[in-house]
């Protein structure tokens, strides 16, 4: 049995080419059905995000699977296969472990340590069970990477620097404040990233957010969206003292915000401070502001500047996530292989009993005056001999399969227990009479 991953990613593949492998929630079941059918998969289940649609299994015959998963994604997408094939990837064995180890622990990422891939991960392995196209392997594989995946983020603390425009902008506003929810923040504008920034705030509990628009219905639309209430764009001024928190981002080609506003501003609010946010680009809040006793003002260029140093410090962390990987990659690939030894001990130790109950019968034939506890007491004796003789080579070849020649240890054992050696004594038997 080999484990593989295949499929295509943001790394291997354009938008173009990815948007056309985008699985629906109706064609999910469908889809991994197919897979699941082809005669050389024996576990299989599927991870489909924006960035990236994997099939992680396990298999036999590798060249065979790559071929007829290459013609259902084409049947799929309408790529050609020849196409297609330029922007699938195709990893067994170790470098398969490794990469489904990494896309859970978000090492993978377009965004490395982003949360996010973790829950579309374990979703993606509970539909595959509930549809029962994993089992234990791929259970036990599954088990680990969410085991690495904790590790990782609890180890590194791979997670904790914010590297979004929006998420570094709330990182600072908890800096400045502590607790966030008694304050009010204020969304001057609607541009894209000051709206995710609002949203990351009312997600933590922030005490109220007002909305402030050119357009007013765009503002009621907003803040609808948040719980909160829309501000007329004639009354900003007479509302900015209540506001703790301002977020700006606005279409001005100039500052709407200066320092002689704010000056009365922080006299309304008795010193207390306000955290501004300008992501507006040109700036919408002028950059003398900041001189103002108890005002932080942070840019678009601060914000970035923070994230790239958290970016920084994420790829430190992601080095240090690397060699757990290689860690826990050696221990899987130990119960793996002890694993892919299990039927051979079992065919040893029923060999082993096949002989036991052979003697016993010829035995117990021969001694009918043993009550049932004698013969029980010489059945316990006989097992307990058995399991010692056999423990030394059952733990030699489970030590073996970690080794370098694991195949030839292995041989070595299959071919010393094979039936066709039973054959070859009575045929010696056979001969040794005649003679």
């Amino acid at each position: 049995m080999i484990i593989f991953a295949t499929g295509l990613n943001y790394k291997t593949a354009p938008v173009e080419i990815r948007e056309k492998f985008a699985i629906s929630e109706d064609k999910y079941n469908d889809i991994l059905h197919m897979i699941s059918e082809i005669d050389t998969v024996y576990e299989v289940c599927i991870l489909s995000t924006c960035n990236r649609v994997e099939i992680y299994g396990v298999i036999t015959e590798p060249e065979y699977t790559k071929e007829k998963i290459l013609k259902l994604f084409s049947q799929y997408s309408g790529i050609p296969v020849k196409k297609l094939q330029n922007h699938i990837f195709f990893l067994t064995d170790r470098e398969a472990i490794r990469h489904i180890f990494r896309v859970s622990a978000s090492l993978d990422s377009m965004v490395i340590g982003e949360p996010q891939i973790v829950c579309q991960f374990k979703d993606s392995f509970e539909k595959a069970k509930d549809l029962k196209t994993v089992r234990h392997i791929m259970t036990r594989l599954f088990d680990k990477s969410m085991n690495v995946s904790k590790k990782i983020r609890t180890q590194t603390g791979i997670s904790k620097k914010a590297v979004s425009i929006s998420y570094a902008a709330v990182e600072l506003a908890k800096k400045i404040f502590g607790d966030l929810s008694d304050k009010n923040v204020l969304l001057i504008g609607a541009g894209e990233m000051a709206e995710l920034a609002a949203r990351h705030l009312a997600s933590i509990g922030v005490k109220h957010i007002f909305v402030s628009n050119r357009t007013f219905e765009k503002a009621v639309e907003l803040a609808d969206s948040f719980g909160g209430s829309a501000i007329k764009f004639e009354k900003l001024f007479e509302f900015l003292p209540e506001a703790d928190i301002v977020i700006v981002s606005t279409g001005a080609k100039e500052p709407i915000l200066r320092k002689e506003h704010f000056k009365s501003i922080m006299k309304q609010r008795k010193g207390n401070p306000i955290f501004i946010i300008d992501i507006s680009v040109p700036r919408n809040v002028a950059e003398d502001v900041n001189e103002l006793d108890n005002i932080y003002l942070y840019n678009i260029d601060d914000l970035k500047n923070v994230v790239q140093s958290n970016i920084e410090e994420r790829k430190v962390a992601a080095t240090s996530a690397e060699i757990i990987i290689d860690e826990e990659i050696k221990k899987f690939e130990t119960w793996l292989n002890q694993l892919k030894v299990a039927p051979l001990i079992s065919d040893i130790r029923n060999f082993a009993d096949e002989i036991r109950e052979y003697q016993l019968d010829k035995l117990f034939n021969s001694m009918p005056y043993l009550n049932e506890k004698e013969r029980e007491n010489i059945d316990l004796a006989v097992r307990a001999i058995i399991n010692k003789i056999l423990h030394r080579p059952t733990m030699y070849i489970k030590d073996k399969v970690n080794k370098e020649k694991k195949d030839m240890y292995i041989e070595i054992l299959e071919e010393m227990f094979h039936p066709k050696w039973e054959y070859r004594k009575q045929k010696q038997i056979k001969k040794t009479k005649k003679d």
